[in-house]
Order: C-alpha cells, then sequence, then structure tokens
C-alpha cells in the first residue's frame, strides 16, 4: 500500500473514532434520540455525511459507541484485582454514565434501542461471571443469577453517586456490598 493510501486509511479511522468520541459525550449528555447527525458532526468537527458512511445510520453508530465504551470499560477493569474494586472501577467509569442514559431510553415501549442495549446487558453479565471467581457466588443462587444482581448495583450506585456525589461514599459502598455478599476486602 502506497504512502497517500496509508495515510488515507489511518484519517478514516482517526475520522470513525472521532465520531465515536463524540457520538458517545453527546449520547450521555442528551440521549440517544435528542443527539442528532448535525450534533455529532459539530463536535467531532467532520462532515455529517460521513457518519451514515462510516456506520450506515444512527443504530450503526450507536452499536460503534457500545462496542467501544465497553471495551474501555472492561480494559480498565483488570481482571486480575479484587472483585469488589472492580466493581468500584465500574462504577466510577465515565461509560456507565452513557450506560444509564441509554437505559432511560431502552426500557421504553417501542425504543429502537431495546435490542442494543440488551446485548449490551448480557456482554457485561458475561464479563462479571468470567471475572467472579465460582467460590464467590453465594450458595442457593447461580453464577448468572449472581452476575444480574451485581450489574444491577454497578448500574444503581453509579446513578446515586451521579445524583448526589456527597452522599455516596464508594469506599463505604465497596465495604457493603463485601458484606452483603461476603466477599475478600470487607
Amino acid at each position: 500500500m502506497g504512502r497517500m493510501a496509508t495515510r488515507r486509511v489511518e484519517r478514516t479511522q482517526e475520522s470513525r473514532q472521532l465520531l465515536v468520541a463524540a457520538s458517545a459525550e453527546l449520547f450521555a449528555e442528551k440521549g440517544y434520540r435528542q443527539t442528532s447527525f448535525v450534533d455529532i458532526a459539530d463536535a467531532a468537527g467532520i462532515s455529517r455525511g460521513s457518519i451514515p458512511w462510516h456506520f450506515g445510520n444512527k443504530l450503526g453508530l450507536l452499536e460503534a459507541v457500545v462496542d467501544d465504551q465497553l471495551q474501555h470499560v472492561l480494559a480498565d477493569v483488570a481482571p486480575a484485582g479484587d472483585p469488589l474494586d472492580e466493581l468500584v472501577s465500574f462504577i466510577r467509569s465515565p461509560a456507565t454514565r452513557l450506560f444509564i442514559t441509554l437505559l432511560a431510553e431502552a426500557v421504553e415501549v417501542g425504543s429502537p434501542i431495546r435490542e442494543h442495549y440488551a446485548r449490551l446487558h448480557a456482554t457485561l453479565r458475561e464479563a462479571v461471571r468470567a471475572r467472579v471467581p465460582g467460590e464467590v457466588v453465594p450458595a442457593g443462587t447461580t453464577p448468572e443469577a449472581f452476575a444480574v444482581v451485581l450489574v444491577g448495583i454497578v448500574i444503581g450506585v453509579h446513578a446515586q453517586w451521579r445524583v448526589a456525589p456527597e452522599a455516596v461514599d464508594l469506599e463505604s459502598v465497596r465495604a457493603t456490598i463485601g458484606a452483603l455478599l461476603a466477599v475478600g476486602g470487607a
């Protein structure tokens, strides 16, 4: 591949990443429905015509944003660490704000993003199941149910922390989750 072709590929990848980053911020701030291609193009500094070229449509863009943010979250939460530290790390993650904003739209009847959001939750539950050792799962439950509860804790605590950070002490929350679930570090 020639130098010009290589640079064109790099510019295409840069444009795509700028669009994904701008969309993630705008979707988290305004929601999916309230964010327009014009908003995204302005924030990214890129022509709005490039959005459908890169992603097909707005749902394709949403999928790219969610995949990107999920990869950041999973990379930031080291699997070798303490499960409670991982939960607190996920609670603090800026991506969780996006996931909560999208949740508000996903639960609406007829929501165009419901299916995408359901896949996001499935991926989060699978990541939790893969990270939590079997001996940590409380007796009388399943790893699947345990993952549902942990993802619910993260989303619920994050929402409270975003709304009233002065009222939510994440270290106390970490200790409380540990005590409730009888896992290390409480």
